[in-house]
């Protein structure tokens, strides 16, 4: 049987059960993957988007089912002096988004690169999807649908097309993430990136609650 995200009319999360998981978004500086977070957690797209130093945290939450599937954000710097760092940020990850520029061929090779280090050092079981952002600007395509597609198969990796700015697939990314993580016990996420994960998940803003499930 197929999950669905759920909700009911009031914005209520018709969940039983919460389970966390911390999720890293790799890639070049500039493939969108601020955008892609702010899309997601705030239902925002700025057209000049600042780049980011080390890395941010930002939370947001999707429900299947009976579940509530909390996804802690780490969006991490693409500048090349910062790749040293990612380690730390995807290390204990159970999920990672991979993202390139479909405008750009050499952001794509570069999200290989990511992908076979996350093969290698991350953890064996991670869910990691494969997101060509900028679908907006399909008229200045440079990497062909097919071939990416083709590439994910190869690696047993989710992929979409994705805008930031139009909001294209950005929920639905998410949401495939949250289907093929592991549900069936709490997750323990203690230590990663050095921050404690000391939180109450029923402590959720009133904004969170409403969002949670209109995905």
């Amino acid at each position: 049987m197929t999950s669905r995200s759920t909700a009911r009319p009031n914005g209520q999360p018709q969940a039983s059960k919460i389970c966390q998981f911390k999720l890293v978004l790799l890639g070049e500086s500039a493939v969108g993957k601020s955008s892609l977070v702010l899309r997601f957690v705030k239902g925002q797209f700025h057209e000049y988007q600042e780049s980011t130093i080390g890395a941010a945290f930002l939370t947001q939450s999707v429900c299947l089912d009976d579940t509530t599937v909390k996804f802690e954000i780490w969006d991490t710097a693409g500048q090349e002096r910062y790749h040293s760092l990612a380690p730390m940020y995807y290390r204990g990850a159970q999920a990672a988004i991979v993202v390139y520029d479909i405008t750009n061929q050499e952001t794509f090779a570069r999200a290989k690169t990511w992908v076979k280090e996350l093969q290698r050092q991350a953890s064996p079981s991670i869910v990691i999807a494969l997101a060509g952002n900028k679908a907006d600007l399909a008229n200045k395509r440079m990497v062909e649908y097919e071939e990416a597609q083709a590439y994910a198969d190869d690696n047993t990796l989710l992929f979409m097309e994705t805008s930031a700015k139009t909001a294209m697939n950005v929920n639905d990314l998410f949401l495939a993430i949250a289907k093929k993580l592991p549900k069936s016990e709490p997750q323990n996420l203690g230590g990663a990136a050095g921050r404690s994960r000391g939180v109450d998940l029923h402590e959720q803003s009133q904004q969170n609650k409403s969002q949670c499930c209109s995905n």
